[in-house]
């Protein structure tokens, strides 16, 4: 791709040889191992070794113990509990981990799952309002509320306890008023990973509820649903979430959960799973019910007890998805076409602001993602509806995007997230003050060179390295994704044998050779695109950064390099 850099990692030869030795592991995997913060054998050994013990306290968690203390009178005195969960992912497994141990230690509970177009994010007032006249008497937020101060006020006036289990970011001014606050992430919380996924946040409620009521034997059977939520809300793989994600996925196939059953059937996965499987397949059917319908559909799927009903509703969800890819494909052109008639990169040097009626608010977010890989650079898609726009952002990695949007807070109804992704509500007349602030803002922050792509290599390999053996090696550092991605290795003066195929208009498939005449398959996924630039004729000599995998197809497993990025070989 033009302008990418590529950054290839360097290795030290002696550390790396020690730690292969100490592990009976090859060169490759150990080099891997360290360029991962696994530099010496005891840490090594748990990385590739995750197990439930490696799990951290609960009860490290600041304000669990207060929590756990009120459901558990909530329980003896029969009072109503309302489980409140986000519209995501992450928000509706969580809701069904909760409730699933309130369950279990004897609680009566109702769930909330707010519609993304009629209540939008977190907390609201109405909402409570109809739970208290229904007889709640406690409330417990999944994966929200950590930034709902006036519904929260609300509550506090009107004698409704609420619980925040949450892990986005807490405004400065700290919490809301509420009975006890669990976040990772809120002042004065000394837990040792910051990184749990909403529905981590609610696994460690539900684990400390279990241990008190003696069904702390019941956990493990949770991680299922604890890994879907963890990787489809693209959490760092690393630390708790890598051990919760192992554990999960090694346990998804022998699901007995009539919804997870009918989900993996539909997204076609009853084989062994990995990270990708969640990620690109289950992840975005259960998104689906949010950005295109009601989300609390996902909680009665996974608490069906009728697996008839729960294949109908992983159908609908399925249906959702194929309308989702269509509507997103539609709003992504619309974008782009806004954002060049708005001036491009003229106008959005550093940050670009888009906005358009009437835009599919269940896929804005998605259309924001794209446009940030595009531009490599941090992005807003807003939809406009009389007068007033809901936004969804993403960002690339050096620049934070909460902090950009603190900056100019006072342009917003309302706004929160993370370092990499967020929503807000703006009227229409400050978005083109907005679009001028956050420019500014990333003009301040970014370098040049934060602007222009970067592929991480790995390792390089010579050809002879290049095996089936290697991908099965690779599997020992499963599972992939945020914080442990897939290796990338760089291997040098390879030559193209033919003119490259193309595939469906924009995939190219190359066949390679190296000088001994050893012969690679390689896909080059949107390649048509990207190549631009790059000569790809029979008999010129490349250099690819690629990720090695298998590609099985009519029983033959053949060993595939999906191509990253490559260039015109500088070393003949």
């Amino acid at each position: 791709m033009a302008g990418t850099r590529w950054n290839i990692n360097k290795h030290d030869r002696e550390q790396v040889s020690k730690l292969a030795r100490e592990l009976n592991v090859s060169p490759i995997i150990a080099a891997l191992l360290i360029s991962r913060g696994q530099q010496d054998a005891a840490t090594a050994r748990k990385f590739l070794n995750p197990s439930f013990d490696q799990l951290h306290e609960p009860t490290l968690l600041k304000g669990l113990n207060k929590a756990v203390k009120r459901i558990f009178q909530a329980v003896e005195r029969s009072e109503r509990i309302l489980v409140w969960g986000d519209y995501d992912v992450d928000g509706t497994t969580g809701t069904v981990v909760l409730r699933k141990a309130l369950e279990l230690i004897g609680a009566k509970t109702g769930f909330h799952v707010p519609h993304r177009f009629t209540e939008g994010y977190g907390i609201n007032q109405p909402e409570l309002e109809r739970a208290l006249a229904t007889g709640y008497s406690l409330i417990i937020s999944v994966d929200c509320g950590i930034t709902s101060f006036e519904p929260l006020e609300w509550a506090q006036a009107n004698n409704l306890d609420f619980i925040i289990t949450d892990h986005h970011l807490p405004r400065e001014e700290g919490n809301p008023p509420a009975f006890a606050v669990i976040n990772p992430n809120q002042v004065g919380c000394e837990y040792p990973d910051k990184n749990l996924a909403g529905v981590g946040v609610a696994f460690k409620l539900a684990h400390a509820l279990l241990r008190e009521s003696g069904k702390e034997h019941l956990i493990k059977g949770f991680l299922k649903v604890v890994a879907i939520g963890t990787i489809a809300d693209i959490m760092q793989l690393t630390g708790e979430n890598r051990v919760i994600v192992a554990l999960g996925l090694q346990d998804l196939p022998k699901a007995k959960n009539y919804g997870l059953r009918a989900l993996m059937e539909v997204a076609q996965c009853t084989r062994e799973m990995t990270a990708y499987d969640v990620g690109f397949r289950i992840g975005p059917r259960i998104n689906a019910a949010g950005r295109m319908d009601a989300a609390r559909l996902v909680v009665e799927l996974l608490e069906t007890d009728d697996f008839e009903h729960a294949r109908e509703m992983a159908d609908h969800l399925d249906r959702c998805n194929r309308e989702r890819q269509e509507m997103q494909k539609q709003i992504v052109q619309l974008v782009f076409e806004e954002f060049m008639a708005k001036g491009g990169r003229r106008v959005a040097s550093h940050f670009a602001v888009v906005a358009g009626e009437g835009w599919h608010r269940g896929v804005i977010g998605l259309a924001a993602a794209k446009i940030a890989e595009k531009l490599h650079r941090p992005a807003i898609v807003i939809s406009l509806e009389n007068g007033v726009g809901v936004g969804s952002a993403r960002s690339i990695k050096p620049y934070h995007l909460l902090d950009g949007l603190n900056s100019c807070a006072e342009l917003f109804e309302k706004h929160g997230g993370h370092a990499q992704a967020a929503g807000m509500t703006i009227k229409a007349e400050n978005i083109e003050t907005l679009r001028f602030k956050l420019n500014q803002h990333a003009l301040s922050v970014l370098s040049e060179e934060d602007l222009i792509p970067e592929i991480r290599i790995d390792a390089l390999l010579t050809s002879q390295n290049l095996h089936l053996d290697l991908v099965r090696e690779l599997k020992q550092l499963e599972p992939f994704g945020a914080g442990n991605p897939k290796p990338t290795f760089l291997t040098r003066n390879l030559v193209l044998t033919h003119e490259p195929l193309v595939m469906k208009e924009k995939h190219l498939k190359l066949r390679l050779a190296d000088r001994e005449r050893r012969q690679f398959e390689a896909v080059w996924w949107n390649g048509a695109e990207e190549a631009d630039g790059v000569r790809l004729r029979p008999n010129a000599q490349i250099d690819i950064a690629y990720t090695p995998e298998t590609n099985s197809w009519n029983g033959i497993t053949r060993l595939q390099l999906v191509v990253q990025d490559l260039r015109k070989s500088e070393n003949i």
